[in-house]
Formats: structure tokens, C-alpha cells, sequence
């Protein structure tokens, strides 16, 4: 039996539109008992900018601060940038990773991805550029992280292509992949009720 205060809180992760409302479909369809914050991005998704955050490294530092207890973390595209370095800082409170297409954290570019990032700035002049800067490569410390992670990807995804979640499957040491036919990079939203089956599955591990 899990005791209460073992439960992980689920922390959902925006991507770079930082739109905490990308995950609540999901989220509202999960059985897991645990509770349940959606992370937001200072100066993102109409959330008031807060001067001491500057960047990704902020951004982080503000999450990390904000594991202490057990969690899970379920992160969009490059939300799962966040989500990896701070599963790198707490691994012993960071218990299962989920991560969907996301678009850094390796060379996509070599993996076939499209940049995304001139048409972000072009359609979001006034938000922050942290995200559209962001050139992290984790590919030599990703092994380091042994907790469960699922990959969900769609096989109609040109940002973050099928080809991104098969090269991250062979860096995580404990990681499946599980492909949406027809699934695009809002995966996640548009087809909520088959990933929170997958996702109840996964922490259930």
C-alpha cells in the first residue's frame, strides 16, 4: 500500500508558449491520486513577468525550489528541457519523467527536426526568447537519470519528429517510447484520453 506521503505531485510543464492550459485535458483524466501543478513560465502564456527571472537557468532554479517531495514530471517540447535538468538536480525526488516531443536537450536539427524557432518569434514578438535560444545538449548526462520516463511522440511531428524520441529512448537508461500514429506536436491535446492511459500506466511503475 502507498503511504499518503509517498505520493508524487504531478508538476505539468508548459512548453516555450508557456500555456498552462496545454495539459488539463489530460491531467482531468488521470487516475493517480496525486496532486496535481501546473507549472507556469513568468512572462509566458499572460503570466506577469518577475524580475529575477532572466532565463532558462531562472526557470529551473524556480522549479527545483519547488521539489521537496516526491514528483513526477510531465513536460511539453521544450518543457522537457526544465524538466530533465531539474530531474538531474533532485534524482532522488524526482521519480518519473514524461516527456512529450520534445525539441531540445539534443542535436534534433542531425535527427531531422524543423527549426521552430524563427516562426516563434515571429508570431510571439513580445514573449521572452530564453526558450528560441536555448542550445543545451545533455546527450552525455541523460544515462545519469534511471528513473522511469515515457516518450510520447507523433509520427507527424516536424518540430520534434519520431526520430528525436528513438535517439532519447537509447540515452534515458529506463525509457520507453510510444508513437502516435497521425499525432502531431500537440499530441497531447489532441488526443488526451489515449495519453492519460499511457501515463497512469507509467507512474503506476
Amino acid at each position: 500500500m502507498t503511504r499518503e506521503g509517498d505520493l508524487e505531485t504531478l508538476m505539468f510543464l508548459p512548453g516555450a508558449s508557456g500555456n498552462i492550459q496545454f495539459w488539463k485535458p489530460v491531467s482531468a483524466q488521470l487516475r493517480h491520486p496525486g496532486a496535481q501543478r501546473f507549472v507556469a513560465w513568468p512572462g509566458f502564456g499572460g503570466v506577469p513577468a518577475e524580475p529575477p527571472v532572466s532565463g532558462i537557468d531562472d526557470l529551473v532554479a524556480r522549479l527545483v525550489r519547488d521539489i521537496t517531495g516526491p514528483v513526477a514530471l510531465l513536460a511539453q517540447s521544450m518543457g522537457g528541457v526544465i524538466a530533465v535538468r531539474a530531474a538531474l538536480e533532485k534524482p532522488s525526488l524526482v521519480r518519473h519523467l514524461v516527456l512529450s516531443a520534445t525539441s531540445g536537450g539534443i542535436d534534433v536539427a542531425s535527427l531531422g527536426a524543423e527549426d521552430w524557432r524563427p516562426g516563434f518569434r515571429e508570431s510571439n514578438p513580445a514573449l521572452p526568447s530564453w526558450f528560441a535560444d536555448a542550445r543545451e545538449d545533455f546527450t552525455e548526462r541523460l544515462h545519469a537519470i534511471t528513473v522511469p520516463v515515457l516518450l510520447l511522440w507523433g509520427d507527424a511531428d516536424p518540430i520534434s519528429p519520431v526520430a528525436v524520441g528513438r535517439r532519447l529512448a537509447t540515452l534515458f537508461s529506463r525509457a520507453e517510447l510510444v508513437v502516435f500514429a497521425g499525432g502531431t506536436h500537440d499530441l497531447v491535446l489532441e488526443r488526451a484520453e489515449e495519453v492519460a492511459l499511457h501515463i497512469d500506466r507509467h507512474l503506476a511503475e
